[in-house]
């Protein structure tokens, strides 16, 4: 790779926001040499600021317009602008850069990773709930503009690492840790704590996303995405419980063949794998895997009685239409509603259900979302719904 990278990252404070920027600074001889556009974050002012800083990039958003002021103070004096709301975030996502890293979590995340698209980057995609929302409407547009998506979730990054030969795959094999409850009991995970959920067993991860790993909700979505990314029907998607995290997904050809791609479980690979696409760079420092070490590498079938999830996220994608817009919006809320301790853990799958069912038995079901505009009704539509059940539930 020669020349400078203009980087972008999403949602700089958070997991993958933090992982992208370590990834930055590793420097070294045979690394890329990168220039930072833009970073924003939603809350997280003094930790935003202190990366624009470090990496002296060129404008720092806040989402909370609350913060703007606190932000401007200690950034005065550096020469990087500060910029404030949620349309600055999308605004800061238009700003030319080679690669733009999409890791504000949510829907929240879709009109900032749009204009990434619109603007023709490539786009290291990590906010799942972009792809799970509007996958065609935002292949189309990637089309228009020539825009590149590089996921950077494990799963599909491990795909997108193997993928040669689109035509002759037979199916995707996602794999998945189990979460922190894969041997627990109905009767256990009915009084599991939000403490409990969060506490992810490979990964760190926000509070959202912890909680779906526990709920197998985010492997649900991570097979829609997958459908709508890789363009495979989602009856040629298969998920299989890997505890160890080693094999991070695999693809199986018709001739036979399977190929993984393995690593330990360390965001900072897919991520650089992005970052310095379509080349690699070192990542000095890091632990390597050792396989000898791990000694032995286990894979069951999930549980989709104990882990509704995945069987919703397959009725959604199935269904066609907006089924996965209702499908993410309801758990959004009914996760929020969890981590609240207004519900209980099993009551974020069931509710999401309910919703989802009444939707599927609507006469707009089979609707195809036509336009964004289209995407945000229906998503505020599972949201509204999911937040009148939980209050006649209360």
């Amino acid at each position: 790779m020669s020349g400078q990278t203009r980087v972008s990252i999403l949602g700089a404070t958070g997991s993958v926001g933090e992982s992208a920027l370590s990834v930055i600074a590793s420097g070294g001889p045979d690394a890329p040499e990168f220039q930072v556009v833009a970073l924003t974050a939603n809350t997280n002012v003094e930790a935003l600021a202190a990366a624009a800083i470090a990496t002296r990039a060129e404008v720092a958003v806040i989402a909370d317009e609350s913060r703007y002021g606190v932000l401007k103070s200690l950034l005065a004096g550096t020469g990087i602008e500060a910029a404030a709301g949620q349309e600055a975030v999308s605004a800061s996502a238009s700003r030319p850069a080679d690669v733009v890293v999409a890791g504000i979590v949510g829907i929240a995340g879709l009109p900032p990773t749009l204009q990434a698209v619109r603007q023709g980057a490539r786009v290291a995609l990590a906010n799942k709930e972009s792809m799970v929302c509007a996958g065609p409407l935002l292949r189309a547009e990637a089309t228009r503009s020539g825009a590149i998506f590089l996921p950077i979730d494990s799963e599909h990054n491990a795909i997108f690492q193997v993928l040669d030969r689109p035509a002759r795959v037979e199916k995707l094999i996602l794999t998945s840790s189990g979460g922190p409850f894969r041997s627990a009991s109905l009767a256990e995970m009915a009084a599991v704590t939000p403490e409990r959920a969060v506490a992810h067993p490979n990964f760190a991860m926000g509070a959202k996303i912890s909680i779906d790993s526990a709920t197998m909700m985010n492997k649900g979505l991570e097979l829609i995405e997958a459908a709508y990314l890789f363009d495979t029907p989602v009856e040629r998607i298969e998920v299989l419980i890997h505890p160890q995290q080693i094999i991070h997904s695999l693809v199986a050809y018709d001739d036979g063949s399977v190929l993984a791609q393995l690593g330990l479980p360390d965001m900072r690979t897919p991520i650089s794998y992005a970052l310095a696409w379509p080349d690699r760079m070192p990542l000095p420092g890091m632990e390597r895997l050792d396989l000898a070490k791990i000694g032995r590498l286990d894979f069951a079938p999930p549980d989709t009685d104990r882990f509704p999830a995945l069987r919703l996220a397959r009725t959604a994608v199935s269904a066609g239409g907006g089924g996965p817009i209702v499908l993410n919006g309801a758990n959004e809320i009914a996760v929020a509603a969890f981590l609240q301790r207004r519900i209980g853990f099993l009551t974020i799958a069931q509710v999401a259900g309910e919703v989802l069912d009444e939707f599927l038995g609507g006469a707009s079901a089979a609707c195809v979302p036509a336009s964004f505009d289209d995407v945000y009704e229906t998503d505020r539509w599972a949201r509204r719904r999911t937040i009148e059940k939980l209050r006649l539930a209360a």
